[in-house]
């Protein structure tokens, strides 16, 4: 049965109740924070990622937050950055800044459903598990560069291939 046989009998979906429900399915922890807004926490093979998808109606665009922490000396934020780029440059689905302040690394993405569209529970499951796939895959490059003394070209070398398995 698809996950979208768990949802037709209801009328309207709230992206965060299809988010809750696909949370329940998976086993993940989480905090319904708001009517809009869910926390979660989602174990990979590196690290536990803290997961956080809200919708903002007023833009119609469901917006994801995967973070982990990552705290590089001081001294190689510039290479950390460098790495940073070239791991965005490898990427079409999202994104990935450094929240220097908070210590976070964070991969980002907002999926526009304008024009009242919805978004079904394959799609929002594709969603977290290609932000999950997307830190696993690049976790060991910002480790190598920010512990390993490796420069941005090497490190980024250990990502090159695509990750496998399911968030």
């Amino acid at each position: 049965m698809s996950l979208s046989e768990d949802f037709l009998s209801r009328d309207e979906l709230h992206p965060i109740d299809i988010v809750e429900t696909l949370a329940e399915h998976h086993d993940w922890e989480f905090d319904r924070v708001t009517d809009d807004q869910i926390a979660m926490a989602v174990e990979g093979q590196w690290r536990t990622y803290a997961l956080t998808l809200a919708w903002s109606p007023q833009d119609e665009t469901l917006r994801l937050i995967c973070t982990f922490e990552l705290e590089p000396p001081e001294g190689k934020l510039p290479l950390l950055y460098d790495v940073l780029n070239r791991c965005n440059d490898m990427v079409w689905t999202g994104a990935f800044t450094y929240w220097e302040e908070q210590r976070l690394m964070v991969w980002r993405y907002g999926l526009v459903l304008a024009g009242g569209q919805a978004a079904g529970p394959e799609q929002i499951d594709r969603l977290i598990a290609s932000a999950v796939m997307a830190a696993e895959r690049f976790y060991p490059a910002f480790q190598l560069v920010g512990w390993g003394d490796k420069c941005p070209a090497e490190a980024v070398k250990v990502a090159i291939a695509e990750a496998y398995g399911r968030a």
